[in-house]
């Protein structure tokens, strides 16, 4: 990853390190553009996202992945072969105590989601913690503001965050959309999630292979990275994901309430007593609807493509099918 010290020129302009714009910024390196990523977050994969907290690691966005693509299927197998995941599971536990197999494969890193992003940022320009403040079309391209002042210039631009983000950027430079799109863009909605990391201090009492499903509110996931394969030791290291409806409601509730709640339902599943935990919100945790193609390219006000899971299908599968169908539009742009 290198460091912003000053104002390239680039063919593309990446916004969001998550998987459409890695897998399209990896497309286009591939076929000679000069590409910078920029993502305001402290590492790449948006919600692949692991973490390590007191000594365990906890996949804390994405649990796993599952394949219908046949392209996304020779994907997942070179990355099989290369180490970088593995088949967790057909389907997990049930709070009434029963296993739920519906013999759909469900995919996870070997040593957690984020080291998929890692992978494919391993040789792209990739600036982290890059806060952008403003986009501007300028000539044929655009000019890309960084809150510290620095910018890039570039002949494309490729929007990857979440929809209300990515417009709120485009707001910033008071860059008109054609209004039909701008409305169907704007009717896209993300269901948001309240994810609570545990440290406990023994085992768990979620079965193998540490998953289990809820049927509703407020908790509707919970997975033992111990069990799981990511987090080292013998203690439980617990995700739990609250419901949609929760978590839309308790929003700003100060964490120490959400927690408790949260510790309070999963309580039969716990084993041992919470030694440290953390409060993660997803405000866009995934998209309710979707836009009908994998991707939206426009020429006005500069050649400017939208893509993401919002584009491709609400999952990891449909992001990076997106990040692909983002590439080779912005390489009929270029060329």
């Amino acid at each position: 990853m290198s460091v912003i010290t000053s104002t390239p020129q680039a063919d593309v302009v990446v916004i969001g390190a998550g998987l459409s714009g890695l897998f399209a910024a990896g497309k286009l390196n591939a076929s000679g553009y000069r590409v910078i990523g920029l993502d305001k977050g402290r590492g790449v994969g948006g919600r692949l996202a692991t973490r390590r907290l007191h000594g365990a690691a906890f996949d804390h966005g994405a649990q796993y992945f599952t394949v219908q693509d046949p392209g996304f299927h020779a994907i997942v197998q070179d990355w099989q072969e290369r180490r970088i995941v593995r088949p967790w599971a057909t389907g997990f536990a049930l709070t009434d105590g029963s296993l739920k197999l519906d013999g759909v494969e469900r995919f996870c890193g070997v040593s957690g989601m984020t080291a998929i992003a890692k992978h494919l940022a391993r040789e792209l320009d990739v600036h982290l913690n890059a806060r952008v403040i403003r986009l501007a079309a300028e000539g044929d391209g655009w000019k890309v503001t960084m809150e510290n002042a620095e910018s890039f210039t570039s002949r494309a631009l490729l929007l990857t965050p979440p929809i209300p983000q990515g417009l709120r950027l485009l707001a910033t430079g008071s860059m008109p959309l054609d209004g039909r799109i701008s409305n169907e863009l704007e009717q896209i909605e993300y269901v948001a999630c309240l994810a609570l990391l545990v440290n406990l201090s023994g085992a768990s009492l979620v079965p193998d292979p540490g998953g289990l499903w809820f049927p509703g509110e407020p908790i509707r996931w919970i997975a033992d990275n111990q069990r799981k394969g990511i987090s080292s030791g013998s203690n439980g290291a617990l995700t739990i994901h609250a419901g949609p409806d929760y978590s839309l409601e308790n929003w700003d509730t100060p964490e120490q309430e959400v927690t408790e709640k949260l510790l309070a339902v999963a309580a039969p599943w716990l084993g041992t007593a919470p030694v440290h935990t953390q409060l993660h919100r997803w405000r866009y945790s995934q998209p309710i609807s979707t836009y009908p193609e994998r991707c939206l390219t426009l020429q006005s006000p500069a050649p400017l493509v939208f893509a993401g899971d919002a584009f491709g299908g609400p999952r990891v599968e449909g992001a990076v099918l997106s990040g692909l169908a983002a590439g080779n539009a912005l390489t009929e742009l270029l060329s």
